[in-house]
């Protein structure tokens, strides 16, 4: 799951679905650091509702991330995927293959929701833009084994750069591809995977019931889609 798909469920709860985003967001941040659901837990009993919102959505987060990377549907996208770019990267039998397959199905289950309903994302903005970043960065620091200074100054910049709204377009989803790519070094997407993107596009959202189905012990939590 990417963002928009993690949080949309929990959006009326703007600390639970920022919580939702805190291990991606440290991905970005600090790969050093790490939000774990055992060291949340404790804090579902904090005096401070938006500091239980936030483990809430970090515990969800790993929780959704759990059953979705083990569904058929993932599982048969993802190596689907990576197998057809390794034909198309030529040359390239390393990792970029099977770690775009992987990423390219998050990213564009979050693309097949926003372009069935714009609001999605702008509901989402929304909702992150009622957070105070320095709460949620003292937060993550109680949750973490090693705190950060970076996060409470990136989430003004994430909600500022709106760019889940760039997965619409072939062109500039290959620009955030690489961006990507540049903060986990590896080379660089040619412009010749534009047309295979849509392909892409298609299997996902052919696939979307199944990817977003969670096991059924897990049917009672919400998944409006």
């Amino acid at each position: 799951m990417n963002f928009l798909s993690h949080a949309l469920p929990h959006l009326d709860r703007p600390y639970v679905a920022a919580g939702t985003a805190v291990p991606d967001w440290l991905s970005v941040v600090d790969r050093r650091v790490r939000a774990r659901s055992v060291l949340a837990r404790p804090l579902l009993e904090d005096p401070d509702p938006a500091v239980r919102c936030i483990a809430e959505g970090v515990i969800r987060h790993h929780e959704d991330d759990r059953w979705f990377h083990a569904s058929q549907a993932f599982a048969e996208l993802n190596l689907t995927f990576a197998l057809e770019l390794r034909g198309l990267l030529a040359g390239d039998e390393g990792f970029r293959p099977s770690f775009l397959g992987h990423i390219l199905v998050e990213i564009l289950l979050d693309a097949d929701l926003i372009a069935e309903d714009r609001s999605r994302a702008d509901a989402y903005y929304a909702a992150l833009s009622e957070l105070s970043p320095e709460l949620v960065q003292a937060t993550v620091n109680r949750l973490a084994a090693r705190p950060t200074d970076r996060l409470a100054e990136l989430l003004p910049r994430f909600i500022a750069e709106r760019f889940l709204y760039d997965y619409a377009s072939n062109d500039r989803l290959l620009m955030r591809l690489n961006q990507v790519m540049r903060r986990v070094r590896l080379p660089m997407l040619p412009e010749t995977l534009l047309p295979w993107l849509d392909s892409a596009r298609e299997r996902v959202a052919s696939r979307r019931g199944e990817l977003l189905q969670p096991p059924t012990d897990r049917a009672g939590l919400p998944r409006p889609f």
